[in-house]
């Protein structure tokens, strides 16, 4: 069953009539009614085109919040074999809203890792909607250090609306595990290739998006505060959350524009939720492409310079100017 967006309601309706003619026509076998079905198929393909070809930014936020975007856990299943995975932080618990491990990328070892929201009722709250908690980071942490240790890539997967507010994620030190997370990644001496596949909200995006490399699908989203949670502190007011999506320039081209990302990975006609396997085949290609220009480009040290570089120079751009 397709779960449609706001504004994809009038294609619900093109697509819907097509599929009710198609199902009389299965019940009632004298019934020929392929001709006005494929009509109404070339209308939503046209109608699907014109929805995707210029969307705003809230309608971005939209996309890339889509229950059907295929998740870390599809890509990792789909991209790497022999993954290996890795729970636990040794200090307090494992967090399911991370995950990662030992991989391979073609023939090549890595370390993977990523937030994972779940795909149904059950898995969404295990994973607590992709929402991690102090020994989440810190599991990330851990994997970095294994990185580090055998001079593994490492290959981050962000989609997450951000690190968990709970008051036991800040009692065990969240914004602390989140900055050293992060001071990790500026220290890895191996090459370091970040993807943002849906959501990038906040630091707890960031502490798995600070790599040599950073890309975005083409519909994906990357901020440090969710449009709702900036209107609700500008304009005390939650419903001025399109407003918000425009003035936080969070959508993947304005990202590429501004200097924060690296590139940007196409997403199929409709989205990633319409074709998933061509989405995740996209990433997996962009992955080994900028992965072994990395690791022809530098080594150990030298990539550390030129991570820590890339994020000093951010925004230097519009202070020369």
């Amino acid at each position: 069953m397709t779960n449609y967006l706001e504004f994809e309601k009038p294609l619900a309706e093109i697509e819907g009539k097509a599929e009710e003619l198609r199902a009389m026509a299965r019940a009632n076998e004298e019934m020929d009614v392929e001709k006005e079905a494929l009509a109404l198929d070339r209308k939503a393909e046209d109608m699907l085109g014109d929805l995707y070809k210029d969307l705003t930014a809230w309608r971005k936020c939209q996309v890339a919040r889509h229950p059907d975007r295929p998740h870390c856990k599809d890509y990792i299943e789909a991209l790497f074999t022999e993954y290996t995975p890795l729970a636990g932080d040794r200090n307090f618990a494992d967090d399911h809203a991370v995950m990662g491990g030992l991989a391979r990328l073609g023939d090549v070892p890595v370390v993977v890792m990523g937030q994972e929201k779940g795909n149904d009722t059950k898995s969404r709250i295990e994973r607590n909607f992709g929402m991690a908690r102090p020994e989440g980071y810190r599991k990330v942490i851990r994997l970095m250090d294994l990185a580090d240790r055998f001079n593994l890539p490492v290959i981050m997967l962000v989609d997450t609306p951000g690190a968990y507010p709970g008051k036991g994620a800040e009692e065990r030190g969240q914004s602390e595990a989140i900055a050293r997370a992060t001071e990790r990644s500026l220290n890895v001496k191996s090459p370091v290739i970040s993807v943002i596949i849906g959501e990038g909200g906040s630091g707890g995006a960031v502490a798995l998006a600070t790599a040599n490399t950073v890309m975005m699908l083409e519909h994906s989203i990357y901020s440090v505060i969710s449009p709702e949670g900036c209107a609700s502190i500008l304009w005390k007011d939650a419903e001025k959350m399109r407003e918000a999506a425009e003035a936080l320039r969070l959508t993947a081209q304005d990202l590429k524009e501004l200097g924060v990302i690296d590139r940007i990975i196409s997403e199929p006609v409709g989205g990633a939720q319409r074709a998933r396997a061509d989405t995740i085949a996209a990433v997996g290609q962009a992955l080994e492409v900028e992965l072994t220009a990395l690791m022809k480009k530098a080594k150990g040290d030298a990539l550390i310079r030129d991570r820590r570089k890339k994020f000093l120079d951010m925004g230097s751009k519009g202070l020369a100017a």
